[in-house]
């Protein structure tokens, strides 16, 4: 089939490069205009861009999809189906209506499972086990059009948004060769979507991102991750901005007193086990090697910490540099 690919971020290029590898002929690009980013705030053109001119396609960056002149374009590039991940605009009908097998979306979820912008994220902050990839045909509601294929990935104790995505990349970009196969075979009809099991994953902000260490450490502990690599969780310091890297929820360790209320050692058999005094939410421990922050209930170890100029470093290390004392706090 002729396709035209749509897509933007790093995490589209994996299916890019799937599908020039592929039998099918990928006529053009489309993607995002350039957006100015780093110090000199130049212009920056996306992830897609870059791999469709290595591989020599034109590329069609419209600043609105419904513009004349790209519908105009697109139509003269006959493409049978456009394929898309992550392009980051909303398609209008004039452009839907052109290729006779639609436009073909790779979602990171399983459908109809966090429908939005933020499948992957909401997956960890919300503690499923499970999650996937679904390709389905795009539609003009959000993310409910009828879906063609899935795959399911597990979702590791230690996934970040970012390795997680990073592998439903990787998987997604053979489902999406796959779909496209089936469909120029005819032998794939997309299924509608079950009307149970709806939720929606919408944006996390950056106000989203703030560590509230009146919550549990189980959810503290998924926020940072849902957050890792964009847009970053963080807490007040000192009155300032502190981002964290994911944490590690610890249990009250085991301590055994040797003496009891008058300092006379207790019988054998009869040595009392009690836990180390529990940290108030946000209050800060410092030990020699490690930097432990209380929460509503276990406390967590810090893993690294950005403070405001620098680059991340381990924990221990940005406690040494600020003079951390144990019994101050975070997000104060």
């Amino acid at each position: 089939m002729r396709l035209v690919f749509a897509g933007t971020p790093e995490v589209a290029v994996p299916s890019l490069r799937a599908l020039l590898d592929s039998q099918h002929e990928v006529v053009a690009v489309i993607t995002r205009p350039p957006a100015r980013a780093g110090r000199g705030r130049g212009e920056r053109i996306s992830p897609v861009a870059a791999l469709a001119a290595e591989a020599g396609l034109p590329v069609l960056s419209p600043g609105k999809p419904a513009e004349p002149e790209f519908l105009a374009e697109l139509a003269a590039l006959e493409p049978d189906c456009c394929p898309v991940v992550a392009y980051g605009a909303l398609l209008p009908p004039s452009a839907l209506a052109v290729p006779p097998h639609g436009w073909v979306n790779l979602h990171f979820s399983l459908l109809p499972a966090w429908r939005g912008a933020a499948p992957v994220q909401a997956a960890i902050l919300h503690g499923d086990d499970v999650t996937g990839a679904s390709t389905f045909l795009i539609e003009k509601g959000l993310d409910t059009g009828p879906v063609f294929g899935v795959l399911t990935e597990t979702i590791r104790p230690d996934d970040t948004a970012g390795t997680l995505l990073d592998r439903l990349a990787q998987a997604g970009a053979g489902l999406l060769v796959a779909t496209m196969d089936g469909i120029e075979a005819g032998a794939l009809r997309p299924q509608p979507q079950s009307p149970d099991g709806v939720s929606v994953a919408g944006k996390i902000t950056t106000a989203d991102a703030e560590v509230a260490w009146n919550q549990p450490g189980r959810h503290i502990d998924r926020l940072i991750r849902a957050c890792t690599p964009a847009p970053g969780a963080w807490t007040l310091f000192r009155g300032e901005r502190l981002k964290l890297g994911p944490v590690t929820v610890v249990e009250p360790r085991p301590v055994v007193e040797p003496y009891d209320e008058v300092g006379v050692p207790p019988l054998a058999g009869e040595r009392a086990e009690t836990t180390t005094p529990r940290l108030a939410p946000g209050e800060l421990r410092v030990e020699k090697t490690a930097v432990y922050v209380g929460t509503a209930t276990a406390e967590v170890e810090l893993g690294r910490a950005q403070p405001p100029g620098k680059k991340p470093m381990a924990a221990a290390d940005w406690a040494r540099g600020a003079r951390l004392e144990s019994g101050e706090r975070l997000g104060v």
